[in-house]
């Protein structure tokens, strides 16, 4: 599975609920029975838009962690809550899957572009966004 495709399943599926194999809408063809998802959707499955309060999924986890990690505007917080490797490797392979063209050198720069592209994601994806997310 996709770094990204991990990331909406775990904050739109937080239960296990839906494809394991999950895939953003937008992820890229493959072959055979392995299908893209319909548009809309990571899991194929029927999520109605903004149906999930991403808000509230990720303030739940970070309730439970141990941390302090700051999921709002960091994206390697963001990873580290839902207990993703956040490494800057890590970073560029998803820079890679949202087709990032900036420098992947200017980590700062690149970091702030993936926490916006990540949330934009969720809210395509079926996830319900506060207007100060989408910032």
């Amino acid at each position: 599975m996709s770094l990204l495709g991990s990331i909406v399943s775990k904050i739109l599926h937080p239960f296990g609920g839906g494809d394991a194999q999950a895939k953003p809408a937008d992820a890229p063809a493959t072959t055979g029975s392995d299908a893209p998802a319909p548009t809309g959707t990571a899991t194929g499955g029927s999520v109605p838009a903004g149906s999930v309060d991403v808000e509230e999924v990720l303030n739940g986890m970070a309730a439970k962690n141990g941390q302090t990690l700051n999921w709002r505007t960091s994206i390697v917080d963001l990873m580290k809550l839902l207990d993703l490797d956040s490494s800057l490797t890590a970073r560029k392979q998803l820079a890679d899957e949202l087709h990032y063209t900036g420098d992947k050198d200017d980590s700062a720069s690149m970091n702030v572009w993936l926490h916006k592209q990540v949330i934009k994601k969720l809210e395509e994806n079926g996830g319900k966004v506060p207007a100060d997310l989408k910032d």
